[in-house]
């Protein structure tokens, strides 16, 4: 099995105060659908850490299928407005970076797929079935 990457990283050190809520409202509402069933993709993350970074990891079936998407899909990104990504932050990528994905490696508790616990109505999150409730 071949595996190829791609990770996209905005930089959110100037970016405003409730960029990480409306980063996690896009990927859930928008962003989710438009990558699940893509043809090529064998998986994509977004990852973030609040304040300093948000970023895209895609892990592609074959090079070709990666650098066509990189291709495609960069211009949109480095322009202002540019991508939603983009228009969200408010400044373009600062890293565009292609890699080989030596090896990926399913735990015990299998993959999952779906909005992270930071997102509204995800698992985990305030308000939603299972999570923990404020104490009064």
């Amino acid at each position: 099995m071949t595996m190829y990457g791609l990770t996209v990283r905005w930089s959110l050190a100037d970016a405003g105060p409730d960029v990480a809520q409306e980063l996690r409202k896009f990927v859930r509402d928008r962003s989710l659908e438009r990558f699940t069933g893509m043809e090529g993709l064998r998986f994509k993350t977004w990852r973030m850490v609040e304040g300093e970074w948000f970023e895209g990891t895609y892990v592609w079936e074959s090079a070709a299928a990666r650098d066509a998407f990189a291709e495609a899909d960069r211009p949109a990104q480095a322009a202002v407005p540019g991508s939603p990504g983009t228009r969200i932050i408010g400044s373009p990528p600062v890293l565009h970076e292609a890699f080989e994905v030596v090896g990926v490696a399913e735990g015990g508790a299998g993959f999952a797929s779906g909005p992270g616990p930071g997102s509204p109505g995800a698992p985990g999150s305030p308000g939603s079935p299972g999570s923990p409730t404020p104490a009064s």
